[in-house]
């Protein structure tokens, strides 16, 4: 094997074999430890030195070095453990010359295990007295010094191991996320909701409009699509009398990635018997509130340059928020009844194209023959997205755009749905479901002689067979979690709050292009659930 930088990799390769010949184990299997930094700092770190004195504590601790201070026959160090430091002594006196020795030819990044008692030095710095010295693991690459410019956020995402060693903000990113799951799981596990799990490997396109990702299955001799969406198994949970199921799944869409998207990512779904989507905004405004609190410690958090209050949530339709945000520049805004009418979308659609080609933007409806309910979609995107910074749900929209939502009673071109978007992000996509088995059917033949990369090949008739059983009155929704944690952690690009985004095939060294290629180019289609 060949390592960057090969010369600090040869030195401490020397290095270990100089302590395998002094008799030191290099990789022991095991290190009986007492206590971890974070737990010494937490029991001990109120104990003045006096008390340290009279009360001798002894430990035994271990972790990675990230300081050394040598003085000749003695030295400091740093060990961190559980994303604690903590300060040890070492002195040649006291370990011993073979111990003294081992230590000597230690480096940083190496982990350690540590006996000996608690005190504190002339600074106040509780610290570890040595007496016992043992090697868990030497490393034979380097810590990083520091991160910075393009290549290195490249090389943070690519070598994430050490961005959690040594950058402290990407450490709290994952310890904040998990405790959103956490906490996310008790709010629906103590509102009666089963968590379930549903298949990832699908033999029909659906649940979404989106381009898939698709693998072989050898034994079968069949092709299948990676989830895009775990919508349609779980409703066929509901058919099956589970009438609250939650899942926090993965899903993968074969899309562009920019900052907000990544082909692999997780959302949070959950499905309510006898109850609609206006129900379930309310179940939302109290999920968002009670999770950011608790993890945020307050309703109101910073987000960039925002403060978003999760107090207070606003609601308009969707042609409301296009009138609402209509660019002034265009002339009057068209009323609500202006946009209703039919030809209405499409007349401003014209009118809002005149004043996008002199500015050099995107058209709404510039390819194809795009339905009043498609430029209705197209029109919000472009024009009131971005605008939606504090809580804001949008609902009212054009049933073309929502293949899989129950049509309004009273307003048929409608479907009863609903998006919430924070910071011109799309967190959340509800909706009555459709439970009509011939609507449905007839709706998912439309989908397939439409045709594309992101409509389904075929009619999932087995989900049709489900709903003609019977799904009772139910509402569903998508909550994207890695959206939610960029809000919760004021991270704004989604690969900051993935472990292991996908990156390009290539050096780390490569150029940071991923969000370039795709910059501004949404792939989310209108009518899938949130990412």
């Amino acid at each position: 094997m060949e390592f960057e930088p090969l010369d600090q990799y040869l030195q401490r390769r020397k290095k270990l074999n100089e302590i395998e010949s002094l008799g030191h184990a290099a990789y022991p299997a095991k290190y009986d430890w007492t206590h971890t930094p974070k737990q010494i700092g937490e029991q001990f770190g109120q104990r003045r030195a006096e008390q340290l004195s009279a009360e001798r504590v002894e430990v035994r601790v271990a972790g990675r070095i990230v300081a050394l201070r040598p003085h000749g026959k003695a030295a400091f160090a740093h060990l961190t453990g559980d994303g604690v430091r903590l300060q040890i002594y070492v002195k040649l006196d006291v370990v011993g010359e073979a111990a003294y020795k081992l230590f000597q030819l230690l480096d940083l990044g190496d982990i350690i295990g540590v006996s000996g008692h608690l005190f504190r030095t002339k600074t106040n710095e509780l610290t570890v007295w040595v007496e016992k010295l043992t090697l868990l693991n030497k490393a034979l690459l380097p810590l990083p010094e520091k991160w910075h410019g393009l290549a290195d956020v490249e090389m943070r995402y690519r070598r994430r191991y050490l961005d959690l060693i040594v950058t402290e903000r990407a450490r709290e990113i994952f310890l904040r996320r998990a405790q959103i799951i956490r906490e996310l799981r008790r709010f629906f596990d103590e509102r009666g909701y089963v968590e379930v799990e549903t298949p990832m490997m699908h033999p029909i396109l659906g649940g979404a409009t989106a381009r898939p990702f698709v693998t072989r299955h050898n034994t079968f001799d069949m092709d299948l699509y990676l989830r895009i969406a775990p919508e349609l198994y779980l409703k066929r949970l509901v058919v099956g009398g589970l009438d609250r199921v939650y899942e926090i799944n993965r899903n993968f869409r074969n899309e562009g990635i920019d900052a907000i998207h990544q082909p692999e990512f997780t959302m949070l779904e959950f499905y309510q018997a006898y109850s609609d989507a206006g129900a379930l905004m309310d179940l939302t405004e109290t999920l968002f509130r009670e999770l950011v609190t608790t993890v945020c410690g307050t309703a109101a958090i910073t987000y960039g340059e925002a403060t978003l209050d999760f107090s207070r949530f606003t609601r308009l339709s969707m042609r409301e928020a296009i009138c609402k945000y209509w660019p002034a520049a265009t002339g009057p805004a068209p009323s609500t009844a202006e946009i209703v009418a039919r030809g209405g979308p499409r007349r401003a659609a014209e009118r809002y194209n005149e004043f996008a080609r002199a500015q050099g933007t995107d058209l709404a409806g510039e390819f194809g023959s795009p339905s009043d309910g498609e430029l209705v979609g197209e029109l919000f995107e472009l024009i009131a997205e971005k605008h939606l910074v504090q809580p804001t749900f949008i609902y009212d929209f054009p049933i073309e755009i929502s293949p899989l939502a129950k049509r309004r009673a009273d307003e048929p071109s409608l479907a009863d749905r609903f998006e919430l978007f924070i910071a011109g992000m799309e967190i959340a996509n509800g909706f009555s479901e459709l439970n009509d088995p011939a609507d449905q059917e007839r709706r998912f033949r439309e989908q397939v002689e439409k045709g594309g990369q992101e409509s389904p090949k075929e009619v999932d008739i087995d989900y049709i067979r489900a709903l003609s059983h019977g799904l009772p009155p139910t509402a569903g929704e998508g909550i994207g979690i890695d959206r939610l944690v960029m809000l919760l952690t004021n991270s704004h690009a989604i690969r900051e709050v993935i472990l292991f985004p996908l990156l390009r095939a290539g050096t780390a060294e490569a150029a940071d292009t991923d969000s370039s290629e795709a910059n501004g180019s949404d792939d989310t289609a209108p009518g899938q659930r949130s990412k």
